[in-house]
């Protein structure tokens, strides 16, 4: 589509905004009505732990989504030469789980607790036995739980609670509600009706640690929807929120928020049975849209919902490339007082292509990239840790290949579960994230550790902000009423271009090894939190 006709399009509102909380960034995606990407924006920002708790300023929040959309706004005046006043539809996706509770007035009644504090162990373990279902720690009603269990004095007071995504758009919108996929890391989802499990909430609702409390579960957690239902619109309070220069115009359709996982499943078309997709960034999780029910409850899979509603088992990890960007950055300060400076791209570009040189072992070298707990690996306290052995192979492409392994280790773990004790089936693999952007080499090195093809779409580069768009788009310009699974394949990838690329039998194998001394590697991670303290 040429730039004419982007810009009719974008003037009279036939586009949809699609906005990701991410853990390191938050972006704007702005699509026509035809899926055409006419902008972008975005701005980074970073978790802190605070008083204990990994957490977010939801200042910071809305400085980041204010100052991203502006950047796409100046892009739309500057590339089309039309000015962005108004939007037909908008959707906010933001990473999953996590706490944050209101009370009658609206206040946030504590700190914004996000899916990667892991200090909700006693409340999981309790809730999984009571309602018979996995119950993460990251959960929101883990979350909720263990707040109870720890006596702490705002749980009275709730009036509501909800998750990063269902904050921003009750903001934008007045409207309490989440998207079922969202929701479904909330609280269990009953496939067959769309809606909270009626059942789990009354087994909820009779413990005798929350029968103290005057609110009900049922009417504090948010409502739901699936994909393409109206979640309300834009108000005029929501429209300055989002572009306090007054430009923009109240009444865009507003989309059910959607978490990270959702939009990761629509951005790589993987919403229909049978299929999958692999997310990773600060954290790292693989999603497998399921014909049935899973034989058993397994504390390492999370049974969530795609946005429509059908049941997928989650395997979630919550550290993945945080160590690798924290070693680029060294190489990147090595090189700028060489007096080189090379650009980010470049620097992640050599970095990674060493590994295709390395030993396909990594040369018996080992790395744990646990910048945080992982509850995977039992781990309380994450202490970033590199280990070698007076015999190990110590070369750049070794150091990088055991990065990238380190990365996708704890993800293997848990997807063995489902491959190998559940025989999980899936027609289709498909993996998005910015460790991909370099062509090749991460893709081929994750084919290789969960032995299994992987594909890439030239779309998924977009990430979860042009998911969200597209699922704002698909709940506005759906005109035929057709389901998510046949939108995505008709209308938004039907001329997508793929790669695909699959296991290599010594990588492979080399995997193995290493995997193999990454677990019997674990207690000393394990013991190094305690023995190490944070001094920060």
């Amino acid at each position: 589509m040429d730039v004419k006709e982007i810009a009719k399009k974008i003037a009279a509102g036939e586009t949809s905004l699609g906005i990701e909380l991410g853990s390191t960034r938050i972006k704007a995606v702005l699509l026509t009505k035809d899926i055409e990407t006419a902008a972008t924006g975005a701005f980074n920002w970073e978790n802190k732990l605070e008083n204990g708790f990994w957490t977010y300023s939801m200042d910071e929040a809305w400085k980041g989504i204010q100052t991203c959309y502006a950047e796409l706004a100046k892009s739309v005046e500057t590339t089309y030469g039309v000015k962005l006043t108004k939007i037909g539809s908008i959707g906010v996706s933001g990473m999953m789980h996590g706490y944050l509770p209101f009370n009658s007035a609206g206040e946030l009644l504590a700190p914004f607790r996000t899916w990667r504090n892991n200090l909700q162990g006693p409340a999981a373990d309790e809730l999984t036995k009571v309602l018979n279902f996995n119950i993460p720690q990251r959960w929101s009603i883990a979350h909720i739980y263990q707040a109870i269990l720890n006596g702490e004095e705002h749980v009275k007071d709730i009036a509501h609670f909800t998750t990063l995504a269902g904050y921003i758009h009750w903001k934008l919108s007045g409207e309490k509600v989440l998207g079922v996929g969202e929701a479904s890391g909330m609280f269990p989802i009953d496939e067959s009706t769309g809606c909270y499990d009626k059942a789990m909430l009354e087994k909820f609702a009779a413990l005798e640690n929350v029968k103290k409390y005057d609110w009900k579960i049922e009417e504090i957690l948010p409502a739901v929807l699936p994909a393409g239902k109206a979640a309300g619109s834009l108000t005029a309070e929501g429209a300055k929120l989002l572009d306090p220069t007054g430009t923009l115009e109240a009444g865009a359709m507003m989309a059910p928020p959607e978490g990270d996982a959702g939009t990761g499943m629509v951005g790589t078309n993987s919403v229909r049975k049978r299929t999958g997709n692999i997310s990773v960034g600060t954290s790292a999780f693989s999603m497998n849209v399921l014909e049935g029910p899973l034989k058993a409850v397994h504390r390492d899979i999370d049974i969530v919902t795609t946005p429509d509603g059908a049941n997928v088992a989650m395997v979630h990890v919550n550290n993945c490339s945080s160590d690798i960007n924290a070693w680029a950055g060294l190489f990147g300060e090595f090189a700028a007082a060489l007096g080189v400076e090379v650009a980010p791209d470049k620097l992640y570009s050599v970095l990674f292509n060493s590994a295709l040189e390395a030993d396909k072992d990594a040369g018996g070298l080992i790395n744990f990239s646990f910048l945080s707990g992982e509850n995977i690996t039992d781990t309380q306290d994450g202490r970033p840790l590199f280990v070698r052995t007076p015999h190990s192979k110590m070369s750049l492409g070794n150091f990088m290949l055991a990065q990238l392994y380190s990365a996708f280790a704890t993800l293997k773990i848990g997807m063995d579960i489902l491959i190998n004790e559940e025989n999980v089936k899936c027609d289709v693999m498909l993996a998005q994230g910015g460790i991909f952007k370099t062509p090749v080499v991460g893709q081929q090195v994750l084919a290789d550790a969960l032995e299994i093809p992987i594909t890439l779409m030239e779309s998924a580069g977009e990430g979860g902000p042009w998911g969200m768009a597209v699922l704002a788009a698909f709940a506005k310009f759906n005109e035929t009423g057709k389901a998510l699974p046949d939108y995505l394949d008709e209308v938004v990838f039907k001329d997508a271009a793929s790669t695909t690329l699959k296991p290599r039998p010594e990588g492979v194998e080399g995997c193995r090894k290493y995997i193999e001394r990454f677990r019997k590697a674990l207690p000393v991670e394990n013991a190094a939190g305690p023995a190490v303290a944070d001094e920060a």
